[in-house]
This record gives structure tokens, sequence and C-alpha cells, in this order.
């Protein structure tokens, strides 16, 4: 065979998987289009995306009540910021409905370069994901959020408070001082004129906060299939993974001791949960290859001694 033929022979797969890859990615991105359009479907008057977004904004609209607002308003400062507001919630909310066939073309591109044992490996974890997504979002939407936005909210009300309780004392203070505190005796009137968009900015960076945490198992768990990581190596490392967790925990969520705690509370179980269940997969792992005949036990007392000789070289 000359080399042209053999050039050929190699360039027809790469052109088979293009091809493959192209029909793929159009049925995912029609799929795709469809769950964009369907938030724009009316119903009692309103796009569905509308009542996403009433959704969305419900724990601000609930605080704002407790906090005596009767009847809580949002705004929005341009022409186009509701509408751009509205399609943002449909692309968000599109991906999501959408997922499930985005999920199984990918799903049907790659099994085939994959043998039996890791298609049946693989699949579990597909589902599992924005199972756990979905778990995360929700949380975030029911607890998170509405605790960030009394501790927002209630920290400006506080401060209204503070205020006018020093206002009857703005005419004891030399006036260089005065300035510094609105004269009047009735006080400083704080009020919230919340953004549509802002209002929303929060709520789906918690919700996509919490859901990517929550992925936390099944990464973990699937890095333990692959054998990229052990239960024990987990275990070793927890004092670190506590450190990152609270680091973590200050990053994305208001300076807050309460809801930092929530959160570190839910994502450290979380670990203690991919503990487990890597914990697990490292058992079914020896059974099967002690089932096949391959596994000795000298082979785990030689890998913990040459983890002890790697731990001694490096201090």
């Amino acid at each position: 065979m000359s080399s042209t033929d053999q050039l050929e022979d190699s360039s027809a797969p790469l052109i088979e998987h293009l091809a493959e890859l192209r029909t793929r990615l159009i049925r995912s991105g029609i799929a795709f289009v469809i769950a964009i359009s369907f938030f724009f479907v009316p119903i009692g008057g309103q796009f569905i995306a509308e009542h996403v977004l009433h959704f969305l904004v419900s724990p601000i609209v609930q605080v704002l009540r407790e906090l005596g607002d009767p009847s809580p308003t949002l705004q929005f400062t341009s022409p186009q910021e509701y509408l751009f507001t509205l399609f943002r919630i449909s692309m968000v909310g599109g991906f999501a409905l959408s997922f499930p066939v985005i999920g199984f073309q990918l799903w049907r591109f790659v099994a085939p370069g994959l043998y039996k044992n890791e298609r049946g490996a693989f699949l579990p974890f597909m589902i599992a994901s924005p199972f756990m997504f979905l778990l995360g979002a929700t949380f975030a939407q029911l607890v998170v959020t509405p605790l960030a936005m009394q501790f927002f909210l209630g920290f400006a009300d506080v401060a209204s408070v503070f205020a006018n309780l020093l206002a009857p004392a703005v005419d004891d203070v030399p006036g260089a001082v005065a300035t510094a505190v609105p004269a009047t005796t009735e006080g400083v009137q704080i009020t919230f004129f919340g953004k549509v968009n802002e209002s929303l900015d929060i709520t789906l960076k918690f919700i996509m906060a919490f859901g990517l945490c929550f992925q936390l198992p099944v990464l973990l768990t699937l890095m333990g299939k692959a054998g990229l990581v052990d239960a024990e190596g987990l275990g070793r490392v927890r004092k670190y993974a506590m450190v990152g967790i609270l680091v973590l925990a200050a990053l994305v969520t208001p300076p807050d001791v309460v809801t930092q705690l929530i959160l570190f509370v839910v994502v450290y179980g979380l670990y203690e949960v991919s503990i487990f269940l890597v914990r697990r997969v490292d058992r079914q792992r020896v059974a099967k290859l002690k089932a096949e005949g391959v596994y000795f036990e000298d082979d785990e007392e030689g890998e913990d001694e040459a983890d002890i000789a790697d731990a001694e070289s490096h201090k």
C-alpha cells in the first residue's frame, strides 16, 4: 500500500468523526433554541420568563415586606434592561431545559470510543450531575438567598434606625461635625430602589455557586473511578479541605457568619460524602481485581511504603 493510500485511510475516520460532531452540535443547538423560545410563551398575560423572574426575586420581595414595605418595587433604568433580563433568564433556563438533550448528544458522541465497563461507569455520573446541580440551586434559592437578602437589606434598615437615633443630637454637635449627619429632626430616610438586573444577578450567582459546589461528590467519585484519588488520600488532606471550604464560603457569601457557616457545613458534608463514595469505589475495584486474580496484598503494602518514603523525601 502506498503512502497516499495510508493517508487517505487515516483521514477517513477523522472526517467521519467531524461529521458526527457536527450532527450532534446541530441537534444540541436546535434543542437549545427551542428551550429558549419556550420561555417566551405567554401564560396568564405574561411570558414564562417573567414568571421565572418573579420566582427568582421572591426572596428579596419577601424580605422587603418583612422590613415594612407593603408593596415592594423593583425598577429598570434603561429601555432595554427588562428585555435583556428576560433574555438572560431564557438563556440560563434554556440551557437547563435542553441539558438532557445536550448531554445525550454528548454521550452518543463519546460512547462509541469507550469500553463497555467505561460506559457503565460514566453514564451514572451524567445523570447525577444535573440532579446535584438542581439540588444545589434549590438550596441556594430557598435557604441561602433569603438569608443573604436579610443581611444586606436588614443592614440598611439598622443603619437607618441608627441615623434616626442620632438625628435629635445634631443640634448639640459643633457645626464642623454636624455636616456629616443631615440636620433634620425627622431623621434620615433610607429607601431601597432595587434594579431588576442587579437583583437577578445576585440570585443567579448564588444558584451557580451552590450548584457547582454540589458537584463535589460527583467529581471526586468520578476521579476515584479513574484512579486519580482514593479515600485514604482524601482523608489525609481533610484539614486542608476545611481551610479551602472556609475560604470559599468567605468569597461566595455575604459577610454574614450564619450564611458562611451554612455553606461550610453543607460543602464539608458533601466532602465527607465524597470520601464515603470513593471508599466504596475503592472496595469495588479491589474486589474486582481479587476476582480476576490480579490483586495481591503485597501490592497495597508496597504502595503504602512508597507513599511514606515519598512523604519523608519532601520533609
